[in-house]
């Protein structure tokens, strides 16, 4: 943590005597300051939007209640990230969750298909850009890493929700906010040992199941642009029910999931397959006619699709599919239902 300097003795007690004097509304204002980075501590902990919502207010209820007990031991920031910290692993405790083996095998997968890296998640929600950019630092600041994307993709959370609770507070508390091993080891009342052990092991695993991270666009083009005509191409396919080109924007081993869902699809030629049948009028699987917005969840870039039904007037939320990107074509689609798109305040018809 920062160093406070020759006066933090005397800030010390100026500010332990604010928070444990502070009155409701005061602690309120003080509280907000810190809402943001500490939902998004609880969603990376948790992998859900909508538990996190419910843990900052648990944390909220927590520090307001034990008011009294800060001792000016650490800044009043520390303080409301050890008590988010342990409100998660309470959740935990009550709420065991393991990621499950997958359920059915993927569609398109072969004999020689290699076994995915993950497991099934559930419970994992996107979460919206437009909440992350308040919060998020200049990149030259030291907390500029609480937001940098590799800790936010879903990949990586993902990947952590296989961590036991424990070792998943070490890494994000260590390798995501830079807290040392002493800081972290009082935070979780544990030795100093027992933290160091739990941050090799966690890495490990991390090691194992994050993919190989690429560079995502050519080194002359700019990535925010490619991934704006990326994003156009794949909303004018969809309007157009053109499933050939939407097949040119993705990877010949594109992976596909829908999670709670259990369904999921490994390869361009039959997912593309089953867009084809979707666009078909005469299918079947016809859905309708589609219209698409354009929106980032993770800081990946996402699309929004709606769905006019046959002898209907309005177009009607159908799915948010967020993009991984390698190369400048999407390598996997994370596929959520319609149930996300209000954290998104996109609209309810178009």
């Amino acid at each position: 943590m920062a160093n406070l300097g020759a006066n933090a003795p005397q800030r010390d007690a100026e500010q332990t005597t604010a928070i444990t004097t502070i009155d409701e509304e005061g602690f309120a204002a003080l509280a907000d300051r810190h809402r943001r980075e500490l939902q998004v501590h609880c969603y990376r902990m948790l992998g859900s939007f909508e538990d996190a919502e419910d843990l900052v207010q648990e944390t909220y209820l927590r520090a307001w209640r034990k008011r009294e007990t800060f001792e000016g031991r650490s800044t009043a920031r520390s303080w409301l990230y050890r008590i988010a910290t342990n409100a998660c692993l309470d959740f935990l405790r009550r709420n065991a969750r393991t990621p499950l083996p997958h359920r059915q095998p993927a569609l398109g997968a072969g004999p020689t298909t290699p076994p995915p890296a993950t497991d099934e998640v559930p419970w994992l929600q996107p979460y919206p850009d437009y909440l992350l950019d308040p919060v998020a630092p200049p990149d030259s600041q030291p907390d500029s890493q609480i937001m940098a994307r590799e800790t936010i993709e879903l990949a990586f959370l993902v990947a952590i929700q296989h961590l036991p609770p424990q070792q998943r507070a070490v890494l994000i508390l260590r390798d995501v906010l830079g807290w040392s091993a002493n800081e972290t080891a009082a935070m979780l009342d544990i030795s100093l040992a027992s933290a160091n052990s739990a941050l090799q092991r966690a890495r490990a695993t991390l090691k194992d199941r994050l993919p190989p991270r690429p560079i995502d666009w050519g080194p002359t083009d700019d990535p925010a642009e490619a991934e704006r005509a990326l994003v156009q191409r794949c909303i004018e396919a969809l309007e157009k029910a053109d499933a050939a080109n939407f097949a040119k924007l993705l990877r010949e081993d594109v992976r596909v999931t829908m999670p709670p869902d259990p369904f999921w699809i490994i390869g361009r030629e039959m997912f593309v397959a089953g867009l084809v049948a979707q666009f078909d009028p005469t299918s079947p699987a016809y859905f309708g006619e589609w219209k698409a917005l354009g929106t980032h969840a993770n800081r990946q870039p996402a699309v929004a699709g709606y769905v006019r039904r046959p002898g209907e007037s309005l177009y009607r939320p159908q799915v948010l599919n967020v993009f991984r990107i390698e190369d400048g074509m999407i390598a996997e689609i994370t596929a959520f239902s319609p149930d996300v798109f209000p954290m998104f305040d996109l609209p309810a018809s178009l």
